[in-house]
């Protein structure tokens, strides 16, 4: 958990690593659709340009799916859901129907000015992918991909990374996603890691911390 640009994506790919499960991210997924030009792909590309979010029955709809995938069988790390109450609730339904359970809810907290600041400096490369901040983590050539394969390729600014949208994005974050806090704290399985002012690999050592819980079964 986490609003945008607290380093989810960031942090998610190294307890990718540490775990060996996959990382289910619904941003991905939804990019794919969007790269496809699915039905789904069009619907979701007109909610984040304008800063919404996917509604609830189709964002559990795409992570169903995507749970029954085989890699997912002996766990995985969920990135992007559930945003929601109703989405978290839908999630249990889910994984317990696979005889699973949620262990562990990572929120990465960031300030709101914070989140504004390395979303409008976030360039994207169109071809592999590669994420990099202009302030935090340039490339090696301004404006271009460090990605040999990528041939110098243009970066760009994803439309959902104007100051505009960001700051439409981190409200609704506030008032959809921040109950998630009490509903998971209820449950006992919410950890806090403050992701403002450190290194990444900081903000991973107080994560790695948590994930060698006895209660954290993913990857074991």
């Amino acid at each position: 958990m986490g609003g945008p640009g607290a380093g989810k994506g960031t942090q998610s790919a190294k307890i990718e690593r540490a775990l060996g499960i996959p990382h289910v991210s619904t941003g991905e997924i939804f990019r794919q659709h969007i790269e496809q030009q699915t039905d789904v792909g069009r619907e979701i590309k007109h909610l984040l340009d304008d800063g919404h979010l996917a509604p609830d029955e189709l964002t559990v709809r795409v992570v169903r799916e995507r749970l029954a995938d085989a890699d997912c069988q002996q766990g995985c790390l969920l990135d992007g859901f559930p945003r929601s109450v109703a989405q978290a609730k839908a999630l249990d339904e889910i994984v317990e129907l696979q005889g699973g359970r949620v262990d562990l809810v990572i929120n990465l907290e960031v300030s709101d000015d914070e989140v504004v600041s390395r979303l409008t400096s976030r360039r994207v490369c169109p071809v592999c992918g590669a994420i990099y901040n202009l302030e935090y983590n340039p490339p090696s050539v301004d404006g271009q991909c460090d990605n040999p394969a990528c041939e110098g390729a243009r970066l760009i600014q994803r439309d959902d990374d104007r100051e505009d949208v960001i700051r439409e994005r981190i409200r609704v974050y506030h008032r959809k996603t921040e109950p998630l806090l009490q509903f998971y704290g209820a449950k006992g399985v919410l950890k806090t890691v403050r992701g403002e002012g450190k290194t990444p690999d900081a903000v991973f050592a107080k994560i790695e911390s948590y994930l060698a819980s006895p209660d954290v079964a993913c990857g074991t």
